[in-house]
């Protein structure tokens, strides 16, 4: 037991050194037959002699009491009840373990570990109306199918993506682009504590580590590398939910870009996305369906365990009060554009719109040359 305590610590430590990097580390334990502790123990000749480890490095590692207080630092996990998982425990997300940088270790507050498929939904931090419905309908109906829905906790999207899990009681895991003890932002605290109860949240980081240009690039590689496929709901060309998606791609994973309007910044890059190969969602079942293309057919939920939906037969996606609302105008064969849609209903015609792009999304309505719109069954 002594033996675990003491490699576990030493993980511990490798993580929390400055100036080392996930590759560096990778490397070290792969010359040292994934001994962290043997590492600890190196001096600073041997450390060198791994392909592009610095003296920089190999003297942090060696005089390593001098930069991380394991003590402290294991105080703050039970303080904040905290795990930390190396990259040798089973617990450890199995996909992160294959890409070519993975974290030596993670911290994890929340007892639930991604055994399910996950997916990530990501976007950017100023969505518009239809992005975040888009979202989290996506969101909702993928944990509602049994998956797992993996995002960054930021404003916007990544915000939506876990909410719509959690509107069904679905599994959702946050990763941190900063230590464990700094909610960012800030407003996001209760979503923070939610996701605690009811997935998990996760951080490469250690406790005070803030974050910055560095530690978003690393959580995105962290975000796309545990999962299956990236959905790319909305972002601008220099997004960061584009380097996520360069990273899913990077990694072999499968990815996905919600199409949007032409005369939007916030469209201009899932549209370049699928225009340089990305596929094309504009439902659940465009990704089921590619995974049983790719020969996953165990990662598609049953056509039984789903739930139809009034007015779009076999989509899996119940319709919300105002969109059976709108739909109701439709009925009997009607045609109607938005203004008459908006007179019958009386709700605002902004809500009008957005819910009719989403009944769209969920083939309960099409969208005539004309502009109006009428049921599809």
């Amino acid at each position: 037991m002594n033996e675990l305590l003491d490699r576990r610590r030493a993980f511990l430590i490798l993580n929390g050194l400055p100036n080392i990097g996930p590759i560096f580390l990778s490397r070290l334990l792969l010359e040292f037959e994934n001994d962290p502790t043997a590492i600890l123990q190196a001096g600073p000749t041997q450390l060198m002699q791994v392909r592009d480890v610095s003296a920089v490095s190999a003297e942090s590692i060696a005089h390593w009491r001098e930069h991380f207080n394991p003590e402290r630092e294991e105080e703050k996990l039970r303080k904040h009840g905290v795990e930390f998982v190396s990259v040798v425990d089973d617990d450890y997300p199995r996909l992160l373990k294959e890409i070519h940088d993975p974290p030596i270790g993670l911290y994890v507050r929340g007892d639930y570990r991604p055994n399910e498929p996950c997916i990530a939904i990501v976007g950017t931090r100023r969505p518009t109306l239809y992005g975040r419905g888009v979202a989290r309908r996506l969101a909702s109906d993928l944990a509602r199918m049994g998956y797992c829905i993996v995002s960054g906790m930021a404003r916007g999207i990544d915000t939506e993506a876990h909410e719509g899990a959690l509107q069904v009681d679905g599994k959702t895991m946050a990763v941190f682009g900063c230590g464990l003890d700094i909610i960012y932002p800030p407003e996001n605290l209760e979503l923070f504590r939610r996701i605690s109860q009811c997935g998990a949240v996760v951080s490469e980081f250690p406790f005070g580590r803030r974050a910055d240009r560095k530690t978003f690039p690393m959580r995105n590689r962290v975000v796309s590398g545990i999962c299956e496929a990236t959905v790319v709901v909305e972002s601008d060309v220099h997004g960061g939910s584009m380097i996520t998606a360069r990273f899913a791609g990077e990694q072999g994973r499968q990815v996905f870009a919600v199409p949007g309007r032409i005369d939007q910044a916030a469209s201009r890059g899932t549209n370049r996305l699928i225009r340089d190969g990305a596929i094309l969602l504009c439902s659940v079942e465009d990704l089921i369906d590619e995974f049983r293309y790719l020969g996953q057919p165990e990662l598609a939920p049953k056509s039984s365990d789903r739930e139809p939906v009034k007015g779009s037969p076999g989509s899996g996606s119940p319709l919300s009060d105002i969109e059976e609302k709108i739909i109701g105008c439709l009925a009997d064969g009607a045609i109607r554009h938005t203004n008459d849609i908006t007179a019958l209903t009386g709700l605002p015609l902004h809500v009008v719109n957005s819910n009719l792009l989403l009944l769209e999304l969920k083939r309960a309505v099409a969208k005539r040359a004309d502009g109006s719109y009428e049921r599809t069954s």
